[in-house]
C-alpha cells in the first residue's frame, strides 16, 4: 500500500452484529465520509455510538455488511488488514512488555522485512519525533503511561503509513497528562503530513485537535464540520446536548424578527437563533450554561430565576435555577447564594432554536 493520498471514501458503510437472541443489531447506517490527505478527524460521540466500529472497519478488523472504502481508486475493505498498511494506536497501547522500547517501535519494521540496520535507524527517528530519546533500551513498564503512549504511536508512524488511527489512546491518563499528550500528538501529526483518524467521546480532545468533527449517534452521523461550527452551531438537538447544551426548553414560536426569531413561554419572550426550519409552533431552545450571565435592569433576553442550589467554583459557580420556563444549570461570574432571586440574560446569537423535540 502507497505510503500517502489524496482521499479516503467510506461510502454507504455499513456493520451488523447478531446478539446472543439471534437479532441483528446496526453498528454503522450507511456510513458516507470523505477524508483529505494531511487531516486530522475525530469521531466523537458517546458510548455506543459506533465510532470504534467504524475505526475498526477502517482499519480492517471488522468485516463490512454494506458499503465500501476507498484509498483514491483502490478498493480496500476487501484487503486484509496487514495490506492496507495503516497504522493504529490503541487504548491500552498493547506494548510488548518483553520487548525493550526500541524493538517494540521496530517490531512493525521486522514484521515486513526491513533490514535490521535500516529498522534500527526508522525506530530511532521515530522515537526522536516522540521526544523519547535515550529511553531505547527500557522496558515499557519502566515507562510512565504518557511515555509508553509515546511509543505506541512511535510503532504506529515508524512504518509510515497513509493513515494513523487512534482508539481513545489517552484515556487511561490523568487529566494533565491528556492535555499535555494533546498538544504532543497535534505536534506530531503536523510533522508527519499524513491524515489521522482519531476516535474520542471527549469533547475537549476533539475541539482541541481536530481539523473536522464527525459527530455520531447510534450508528448515523448527526454533523461533520469544524471544531468552532460543532460547538456553536450544533446541527440538531442530540449534537448540542452532546457539545454542552445542557438546556433544552419547550417555547412557543411567535416569528421572526431580522435574523432572529422570537420565542415565548409563561410570558417569558426571548430572541434566538434559528438553526433549521420549523414544521409547527412548538420549538426548543437550546442554552448553553456557560452562555448565560447576570442581567441589569433594561438588559436584551433577561428572565427572573429563583436559585435553587449552587455549586462554588472559584472564579465562578454553577447553580440550578427555576424560571418561569422551567429549571436551568447557568455558570456565572462570582458568588450567588441558595433562595437568591436574580436576572439572568443570554444573548441570541447563543440561543439556538430547533423544532419541537421528538
Amino acid at each position: 500500500m502507497k505510503h500517502t493520498f489524496e482521499q479516503l471514501r467510506l461510502d454507504s458503510v455499513s456493520r451488523s452484529f447478531t446478539n446472543a437472541e439471534g437479532h441483528q443489531l446496526a453498528a454503522l447506517k450507511g456510513l458516507d465520509l470523505n477524508i483529505q490527505r494531511g487531516e486530522f478527524i475525530a469521531l466523537l460521540g458517546p458510548s455506543g455510538c459506533g465510532k470504534s466500529t467504524a475505526l475498526n472497519c477502517i482499519a480492517g478488523l471488522q468485516p463490512l455488511t454494506g458499503g465500501g472504502i476507498w484509498l483514491d481508486d483502490t478498493r480496500i475493505d476487501i484487503l486484509p488488514p496487514e495490506k492496507r498498511g495503516f497504522g493504529m494506536v490503541f487504548q491500552n497501547y498493547a506494548l510488548f512488555p518483553h520487548m525493550s522500547v526500541l524493538d517494540n517501535v521496530g517490531f512493525g519494521l521486522k514484521m515486513r522485512g526491513v533490514p535490521k540496520a535500516e529498522a534500527v535507524k526508522r525506530a530511532k527517528a521515530a522515537l526522536q519525533l516522540v521526544q523519547l530519546i535515550g529511553h531505547d533500551a527500557k522496558l515499557p513498564g519502566q515507562l510512565s503511561g504518557g511515555q509508553q503512549q509515546r511509543v505506541a504511536i512511535a510503532r504506529a508512524i515508524v512504518i509510515e503509513p497513509p493513515l494513523v488511527l487512534m482508539d481513545e489512546p489517552l484515556s487511561n491518563l490523568d487529566t494533565k497528562l491528556r492535555i499535555e499528550m494533546r498538544a504532543e500528538i497535534r505536534r506530531i501529526h503536523g510533522k508527519l503530513e499524513r491524515a489521522t483518524i482519531y476516535v474520542t467521546h471527549d469533547q475537549d480532545e476533539a475541539l482541541s485537535m481536530a481539523d473536522r468533527i464527525v459527530v455520531m449517534r447510534e450508528g448515523v452521523v448527526q454533523q461533520v464540520a469544524s471544531p468552532k461550527e460543532v460547538y456553536s452551531r450544533p446541527k440538531n438537538l442530540h449534537v448540542a446536548r452532546f457539545m454542552g447544551f445542557r438546556n433544552v426548553v419547550p417555547f412557543t414560536l411567535e416569528g421572526s424578527q431580522g435574523e432572529s426569531v422570537a420565542v415565548s413561554a409563561n410570558g417569558v419572550r426571548l430572541l434566538g437563533t434559528p438553526m433549521e426550519g420549523f414544521d409547527s409552533k412548538q420549538v426548543s431552545v437550546a442554552l448553553r450554561p456557560d452562555d448565560m450571565e447576570r442581567a441589569s435592569p433594561g438588559d436584551q433576553n433577561a428572565f427572573d430565576a429563583h436559585v435553587e442550589t449552587v455549586e462554588y467554583g472559584g472564579r465562578d459557580s454553577l447553580i440550578i435555577v427555576n424560571t418561569a420556563f422551567g429549571k436551568l444549570w447557568a455558570r456565572i461570574a462570582g458568588e450567588c447564594s441558595e433562595g437568591e432571586r436574580i436576572a439572568l440574560r443570554v444573548a441570541p446569537s447563543k440561543a439556538l432554536v430547533y423544532g419541537e423535540e421528538k
